[in-house]
């Protein structure tokens, strides 16, 4: 069970509801402010100051419900999209111009997303500045304590900023929470991208080493793992970030983490032996699992956001369970079937074919007035109006049913299945892992292939080997395996799609790759180069005038 983090959790949130406003309430602050000046008293306090920014990561950095870094980084890539289905999901065509890259300066979902982020921020300043100047004994603690608390929260502002500088590139750097509104000469000015990238290496050089290392203490934590991580993403997309290659600085800070010298969750850290561990109600025992949003609904009222976006009107049915969706998200098609059927991945991560209930096995028959109603569910690998005979196939034209849906991170089930299945004692906890040691794998193998001018080497080929082969079966994995022939630069992205799907990587994958702006995906046509950095937010440089729009908008 999580019951130290979870513990500290739950005095977190109740001792900053007068500290912080709400996660769902988005003002139109650029970098947050707090009235702190009573609190860091104790060591209580100081807990519940350095965990608060966690509990505000689920809304922004997992697919929450919320307009946040999620949705971007994965509705404007090849393997998700939210089309319109009937009478649901048009939402002022937001989905599709994430789809189509033809998204605004006037994005609402853009600006939401900045200043979710920026909040988070705010909301690691201001311990980070009142920890680093309060004598460590007079709030009850050690000063090796007190020196790793700011470690682990200028770590967590440093993913923050490296988040941001994703989306939007050249954006301000902000390390003190302001006394309340700014004048405009005091405003801060957009960096260059590079100089954020410099920022964010030098905040992780400067704290890996101090931070705690990672443990069952640290879960849902920024660790030494955690920061090294963050050192893999940096470098694997330097040049994209930086313009500057850094393959073997990312295959240094990967090997600290494949050689186990920043500690594990659950003993030496290594790959999970099967590809649901790390995806199930009790995955906080995953020995793979690096940095992760950390649920326990039994004990702290905290739960998974992710339903809303994935799951259909009506899931709580297929799972046993008490969550339900938007009916929003589904898998792009012609994704399905770059899985071989013998993949199981295919069958264990993606939700397609009739659907049936979990508690007596009997079809699921859809309700509620839509294309289906009185007619079992049956998830398909189109976006047409299949109901009407339809060929047409683009982002307007879905029905209830259209398109392969997730079933990769799940939450258990509470009633008694038709086969016998008892409730899960972990219902509803499943975690969101924002790295695992999977990641760092293929980052190494593709830094590696880089190096060596786009081939693999044997090296490289065993790094995705060792982490493929758990998707089949000994005597399928004969003809599955790769070769250093094989696992050309263009299979190896395939291979990151089939592994990492949904997790929120794949826009960075294809600009990497190349392929973001000139690919093409089912409906999507290639885009302007610009498009591989969002528009900053018109909201947001009306508030601040020093804000540098990114190229190809309009200024």
């Amino acid at each position: 069970m999580k019951t130290i983090y979870k513990a500290f959790l739950i005095a977190g949130i109740a001792c900053t509801v007068t500290l912080f406003d709400s996660c769902t309430k988005l003002d139109e602050n650029l970098y947050d402010t707090a009235q702190s000046d009573n609190f860091y008293n104790n060591k209580n306090e100081i807990i519940s100051a350095v965990l608060r920014p966690y509990t505000h990561a689920n809304a922004w950095a997992t697919p929450s419900g919320q307009d946040n870094w999620w949705r971007p980084s994965e509705l404007s890539a090849d393997q998700l999209a939210w089309p319109t289905k009937g009478r649901h999901g048009e939402d002022g065509g937001k989905w599709k111009r994430f789809h189509y890259h033809t998204w605004t300066v006037d994005e609402g979902g853009l600006n939401n997303a900045w200043s979710l982020m920026y909040w988070g921020v705010g909301l690691t300043n201001d311990p980070i500045k009142k920890i680093e100047t309060k004598d460590a004994t007079s709030i009850g603690l050690t000063q090796a304590e007190k020196e790793a608390y700011v470690a682990e929260l200028k770590l967590f502002r440093a993913y923050h900023y490296l988040k941001l500088m994703d989306l939007f590139g050249g954006i301000p750097i902000v390390t003190e929470v302001p006394d309340g509104i700014l004048p405009t000469n005091q405003l801060p000015a957009s960096a260059t991208r590079a100089e954020v990238f410099n920022f964010i290496e030098k905040e992780i050089l400067e704290n890996v080493e101090k931070a705690p290392v990672l443990s069952k203490a640290m879960l849902g934590r920024m660790s030494k793992a955690g920061g090294y991580a963050m050192l893999v993403e940096l470098y694997l997309n330097a040049e994209v970030w930086l313009g500057t290659a850094k393959w073997d600085e990312c295959i240094a800070a990967a090997d600290k983490l494949i050689s186990n010298q920043a500690g594990g969750l659950n003993g030496a850290m290594a790959l999970d032996i099967n590809i649901t561990d790390a995806f199930k109600p009790n995955n906080d025992l995953s020995k793979e699992a690096i940095f992760s949003i950390a649920y326990e609904f039994q004990k702290a009222n905290f739960q998974p956001s992710w339903t809303g976006e994935f799951y259909h009107f009506q899931q709580q049915f297929i799972y046993g369970g008490s969550r339900n969706g938007n009916d929003g998200v589904v898998v792009v098609p012609g994704n399905y079937t770059t899985y071989k059927d013998d993949d199981l991945r295919k069958s264990e991560w993606l939700l397609q074919g009739p659907m049936t209930r979990f508690d007596n096995g009997k079809p699921l028959l859809a309700s509620g007035g839509n294309e289906y109603d009185g007619q079992q569910l049956v998830f398909v690998d189109n976006i047409r109006k299949n109901k009407t005979g339809s060929t047409v196939s683009n982002m307007s034209e879905g029905e209830e049913n259209s398109g392969i849906r997730f079933n990769k991170y799940k939450l258990g089930n509470q009633v008694v299945g038709f086969n016998g299945a008892q409730p899960d004692a972990n219902y509803n906890n499943t975690d969101w892992h924002l790295y695992r040691l999977t990641w760092i794998y293929f980052a190494k193998a593709e830094a590696i292939m880089r190096k060596n001018g786009g081939v693999a080497t044997a090296e490289a080929v065993k790094l995705i080997n060792d982490s493929k082969k758990r998707a089949f079966t000994a005597v399928a994995w004969v003809t599955n395996q790769y070769s250093e022939a094989t696992l050309t630069l263009n299979e190896l992205l395939a291979e990151r799609g089939r592994e990492f799907i949904f997790e929120g990587f794949r826009r960075d994958d294809l600009i990497r790759f190349g392929k973001f702006t000139t690919g093409t995906w089912w409906d999507h046509q290639p885009s302007a180069e610009t498009r591989k950095l969002f528009a900053i937010p018109q909201q947001q440089r009306a508030l601040n005038p020093k804000l540098t729009q990114n190229p190809g908008y309009p200024n």
